[in-house]
Order: structure tokens, then C-alpha cells, then sequence
């Protein structure tokens, strides 16, 4: 905050001012990657002409699904061509140098430097609700005395139902499944609270797989302090990074997380549906006893082709991969990539506590206690989640899309609104609380 206030004083104009964000945008030393991406136009957004209807909407829902990158549709296409002029000869002659045989190994070397991994602890397959369910597989080995499972109250229903139906699929009672709630009248949850269920639990639980970022209120959990403790008590621990891949930065190796899974089609715009990653850490590299489903692209890539049926597994992340990579949704994530190269997680995270300050302050001066800000101020990342008044709700929700304004809701009163640094604007956050105010008048 104190970094906008002096913005302001210096030019001696308003934070609420329109011309406070105008003069945000023409400082913002990331602002050459807007151009990066297709951004939506307001008539295709609105379904409606009218003057103006060419000019871009203002696209605040990265946290449900990023934009195009230009590069995701350049290479994407490049493929389609190589498939079309070289049939299953492309695998390892390639016009752009990228044999799909080994197109795997570019996109973890991109990837790995966004999650704090070396890349040798980073896979690319599959989604991510299926890749939770090999990486428990492979780490949920219940006992007798050490059975349960940690989730948070409220998790993602996908996390749920994997959680739930693993615990059913090794015969296990209900109860298996621990939930961390937050303390009645909260929106979140305390770490405090999270450790002392896990010192009080610890020796009970198995597994304890928490989001990194939690996908309806936005809190970041002290993935740090988390891991470390539930460790300490024996536990392995895993992270669905769904809302923090692209995010904020993590550092899963220094953390010594044993496990992690991410999608990719959120803030590090894969495209819908696209493929997801995943985290091994590198003590597990050359651990060949570790029980893991299988299929023929976990084998030695030296030895794969040989045939020979004698499973042979490929050091760290790469042993759990089962298929071979589906070049088609690899590509557009090769491209959101390229356009990640241009930056670091750092930059990106400092653009997005400003874009994030801003939204809270100009929603506090212009609207007040007409909403309630869930998201904690000192543990989120681009998303901030907003409660309003029921009888209110659906009329702020249809004012935001009507004026081009996309954003999410979680009925019955919840609005999501995530300022992505990639592309997003101070002018965007100023756009959007203006047609809340007004919308609440």
C-alpha cells in the first residue's frame, strides 16, 4: 500500500482516481505481455453489438481459466502442420526441432523453475484429479494405526471425491477422512490451528494433501511450516497447487514436499482441460520399491523400445508418467511457457500484490461493508473472494458481465475476482469496482 500511496503523491492524484490507474498502467514494467495474449472482445462476451463492442472485455477470471497466449496458438498450429506433413515420422524428425518423442523434456525444463523443483521432479500427463489419484497410489499406504487422510473443510469437490473414494477403495471406514475446519464464524483457516490437528492427529495420519491456494476463499497456506510439521509427525504430504501453479511462487524442493499436482489451465493458460503437471521430490528418484501404477512411458527411455516387457523404471518424475505425452495439449502449454520465460514468478508476484492492494483499497473507500472481503490480506495470491448480500448478489454478478466484466460466482453469494500480472491492468480493477459501486447504488 505503501508503494501506491506514494504513486499517488508524486502525482499528485487520487488513489480512487481513474487517472491513478492510467498512470499505474504506464509505469508497469510488465506491461508488454498484455500483448502476449487474445484478449475477448466485449460483443463476444456479451453477445451483444453495440459502439465499442470490439474493444477488449475486462477478463478477471484467471483463476478459473487463463486467456489465449498468441505463442500457445502459434505452436499449437506448428504441430497440426507437422503432423500433417510428416505423419508418425514427427516423433523424431522434426521442421521446429521439437520430436515429440522427447517433447516432455522442454516443458518440464520450463516448468520446473516455477514450483522451486529441479526438473527432474516435474511430469507432464494427464489431469490433474487423475494424477492425485497415481500420486496416492503410489504414497497412501494405510496401516492399522496410521490410516487417515488431512484435507481442508470444504476442498475443492474434486479433492473430495478422490480422497473419498480412495479411502472406499481400500475398504476403509468414513471417518478415515480428517478435515481441518475453520473456527466457527471464520471464512479460513488458522495455521495455528492446522498444526495443532496435525500434532494431535499426526500419528494417525498418512497423508495430508491441502491446496495451495484454496479455491473458494483464495487463502495461501503456509505450505512451509505445514510440511514441515506434518512430517515431523510422520506423515507425507502433498499439495493440489490448482490455484497456485503460475500464481505464487513455491519453492516444492526446498520445502522437502514429498508430492504436488497442478493443472495447468488456470493462471499458466494451457488452454481448457489442459494437461496437468506433477511433483516427485528427488529422494524419491531411484526409489524403484515405491509402488506406482504403470504403463510403458515410466520404463528406462534407453530400453523402452526394446520391448522387452522387464519393467525398467526412468529416474524421478518421468517413472510415474504412463502414457506417452499428448503433443496436441502439450503444445499450447509449450507456449504459455515461452511467454513465462519472458518474466520470473517473482516479478509477476510483486505486479500482483499491487493489482491485488488495489482492488481491496478502491473496494474499501468506494463500497465499504456493502460486501466482505474473505480472501486473509496477508495470505493470498491474484484472487481476492467477495460476500455480498444475497438480495444483492445476482444483480452485482449480471452488472460485471453485462459490462464486460468476467469474473466468476460461487452461488449463493460469493464473487471471485483474480487480476492475473500477465495480462490484467490497474485499469481493469478500477473498471470493475466502478460498475460494483454502481451496481450496489
Amino acid at each position: 500500500m505503501d508503494c501506491l500511496e506514494a504513486a499517488a503523491n508524486e502525482a499528485g492524484v487520487a488513489l480512487e482516481d481513474s487517472r491513478f490507474a492510467k498512470l499505474m498502467d504506464s509505469n508497469d514494467p510488465l506491461a508488454f505481455l498484455r500483448s502476449e495474449f487474445e484478449i475477448p472482445s466485449m460483443d463476444k462476451i456479451t453477445g451483444t453489438i453495440k459502439n465499442g463492442g470490439d474493444a477488449d472485455c475486462t477478463y478477471l477470471c484467471g483463476n478459473s481459466l487463463g486467456l489465449l497466449p498468441k505463442k500457445a496458438r502459434q505452436i499449437l498450429n506448428e504441430e497440426m502442420d507437422e503432423w500433417s506433413a510428416k505423419g508418425v515420422v514427427g516423433h523424431h524428425s522434426h521442421s521446429k526441432g521439437r520430436p515429440w518423442i522427447g517433447y516432455r523434456k522442454q516443458i518440464v525444463e520450463k516448468m520446473a523453475p516455477m514450483f522451486g523443483a529441479k526438473p527432474i521432479e516435474v511430469g507432464v500427463m494427464n489431469t490433474l484429479t487423475v494424477n492425485l489419484h497415481l500420486m496416492l497410489a503410489a504414497f497412501y499406504k494405510p496401516t492399522p494405526t496410521r490410516f487417515k487422510i488431512l484435507i481442508e473443510h470444504k476442498a475443492f469437490p474434486s479433492d473430495h471425491y478422490a480422497i473419498e473414494s480412495q479411502i472406499q477403495w481400500h475398504k476403509l471406514p468414513s471417518a478415515t477422512m480428517l478435515l481441518a475446519t475453520p473456527r466457527e464464524g471464520e471464512h479460513t483457516l488458522r495455521t495455528s490451528d492446522i498444526l495443532e490437528l496435525i500434532e494431535r492427529e499426526g500419528s494417525a495420519i498418512a497423508v495430508v494433501i491441502l491446496s495451495g491456494v484454496q479455491y473458494y476463499t483464495g487463502q495461501v497456506f503456509e505450505m512451509e511450516e505445514i510440511t514441515a510439521a506434518a512430517q515431523a509427525k510422520g506423515c507425507v504430504v502433498g499439495w493440489d497447487l490448482a490455484h497456485a501453479a503460475g500464481n505464487i511462487p513455491v519453492k516444492l524442493h526446498d520445502w522437502n514436499v514429498d508430492f504436488a499436482c497442478w493443472c495447468t489451465y488456470k493462471y499458466m493458460n494451457s488452454g481448457p482441460g489442459g494437461i496437468s503437471g506433477f511433483f516427485v521430490h528427488e529422494r524419491y528418484a531411484h526409489d524403484s520399491s515405491l509402488p506406482r501404477l504403470l504403463g510403458w512411458w515410466a520404463h528406462d527411455e534407453k530400453s523402452r523400445f526394446e520391448m522387452t516387457n522387464k519393467f525398467v523404471p526412468n529416474e524421478g518424475a518421468a517413472g510415474f508418467e504412463i502414457s506417452n505425452t499428448p503433443i496436441i495439449t502439450a503444445a499450447t502449454l509449450l507456449g504459455s511457457l515461452k511467454v513465462f520465460e519472458q518474466t520470473s514468478m517473482d516479478d509477476l508476484r510483486a505486479k500482483s500484490v499491487l493489482l491485488t492492494t488495489y482492488l481491496e483499497y478502491l473496494l474499501t473507500k468506494r463500497i465499504g461493508d456493502r460486501l466482505e472481503i474473505i480472501t486473509p490480506k496477508e495470505h493470498r495470491g491474484a484472487q481476492l473472494s467477495l460476500l455480498f448480500d444475497t438480495d444483492k448478489f445476482e444483480s452485482v454478478f449480471h452488472a460485471l458481465m453485462n459490462a464486460g466484466v468476467i469474473c466468476d460466482e460461487r452461488k449463493p453469494n460469493c464473487i471471485r475476482i483474480a487480476p492475473a500480472p500477465l495480462y490484467n491492468t490497474f485499469g481493469d480493477v478500477w473498471k470493475c469496482v466502478d460498475i460494483i459501486c454502481h451496481a450496489l447504488a
